[in-house]
């Protein structure tokens, strides 16, 4: 599994990619929240490189998800691959989380792009 960030305005683009399963998903957790830690409310996950998740994978989300919002902000998940969908619709994901076909619309969900 690869883990990038990119900056678009006052959003964390995560681009994810390999497959987040238990072995994985610990260290996906960890930098999330050390993102979300350093001020970083506004997330979107780019799941377009995600060819598999576990359920570790969707524990790491949730936890993201939920740290987000205690601050004020949120997780949005965008592109998840057609595995990586299916796993988020039979766990019900897609009614707690906001999901984008593209990682454009994700970013501009959370509103005007202050510079």
């Amino acid at each position: 599994m690869q883990i990038q960030f990119e900056s678009r305005y006052d959003v964390s683009v995560v681009i994810i990619s390999g497959s987040v399963d238990s072995q994985t998903a610990e260290a996906l957790l960890a930098e999330l929240i050390a993102h979300v830690d350093a001020g970083h409310l506004q997330l979107v996950a780019d799941l377009g490189g995600v060819d598999y998740t576990s359920s570790a994978g969707l524990r790491a989300l949730l936890s993201t998800v939920k740290a987000t919002r205690r601050g004020g902000g949120d997780l949005r998940l965008s592109r998840p691959t057609p595995n990586v969908l299916k796993v988020l619709e039979l766990s019900g994901f897609t009614s707690i989380m906001k999901l984008y076909d593209e990682v454009d619309a994700a970013v501009a969900s959370f509103g005007p792009a202050t510079a």
